[in-house]
């Protein structure tokens, strides 16, 4: 028999190859022990993905699971800052071995290997993904119950070598009220299917405004459509974050552990389970 050239189009043999799809996931850490991995996704950017996931990450943690945090989104990474992490990650013969927030959690992103943690990333897509898969196989994830995967945006390299390269057991979509928004979920959710992973629900973030002086609520971007959308799909909306002051200046002051809201709390019991 000839040389295989791995060029299935040209070639005649009937080989196990063309019948058995092969896995493109990879193999994490030795050290790793990961029980589920949770992607949080959107459609497009300035929703609100990063804080959901930071959120979703204490609330995980206040149901007693031990939580990590991978930071995904390598050319606009801000986990850190939310937690107040400003160390950097230190390594050794093992790995890479993750920053542990104020209260435990378990964060890696490429601020914590930067020089400067302003320093811009100007990498071409096959090289954030790279890094993506690094932060997988080459960090130490040890005893973690749920790592919470904070994607960039849309439906691009990056999410793409999260879903083919990690073992995704679910992901939460993130959006926000505006009508333009609904298309972009329907994209999140199509690529989703197509990628076969299981969608969890759908949190909307900036929901609304509550006036702290007579307690109505006002729409600030408008009449939300999440609850149509979710029931086209038949998935379950998690939450509906409001637009909060007190949790926008606990981000800034990287205290967001300390924040007493209660929103994913729900969610994340759901996730825990």
């Amino acid at each position: 028999m000839s040389e295989c050239t791995h060029d299935c189009s040209s070639c005649g043999s009937d080989c196990a190859s063309r019948k058995e799809p092969q896995s493109l996931l990879e193999e994490p850490n030795k050290m790793s022990s990961i029980g589920r991995v949770i992607g949080v996704v959107s459609g497009k950017g300035g929703v609100g993905k990063t804080l959901v996931s930071s959120m979703l990450a204490v609330s995980l943690q206040r149901a007693g699971k031990s939580v990590g945090i991978l930071d995904a989104d390598i050319t606009g990474p801000s986990v850190p800052k939310a937690f107040g992490i400003h160390t950097k990650a230190d390594a050794c013969e093992f790995g890479i071995i993750p920053v542990k927030s104020k209260m435990g959690i378990d964060v890696m992103s490429v601020n914590l290997l930067l020089e400067n943690e302003s320093d811009p990333v100007v990498w071409r897509g096959p090289v954030i993904a790279g890094v993506v898969k690094q932060f997988w196989t080459d960090v130490i994830w040890k005893d973690i119950d749920c790592l919470v995967v904070d994607m960039p945006p849309g439906t691009g390299d990056v999410p793409l070598t999260v879903f083919q390269s990690l073992p995704v057991n679910g992901i939460v979509i993130v959006t926000s009220p505006q009508e333009l928004v609904s298309m972009i979920v329907e994209k999140a959710v199509k690529m989703a299917k197509l990628m076969n992973i299981p969608i969890l629900g759908i949190v909307e973030n900036m929901s609304y405004y509550e006036c702290p002086d007579c307690g109505k609520r006002h729409n600030i971007y408008g009449e939300s459509h999440i609850d149509e959308i979710a029931a086209q799909y038949g998935i379950p909306v998690l939450a509906k974050l409001p637009i909060c002051t007190d949790l926008a200046k606990h981000c800034d002051q990287g205290t967001i552990e300390l924040f007493e809201g209660e929103w994913l709390t729900e969610a994340a019991e759901k996730i825990a389970e």
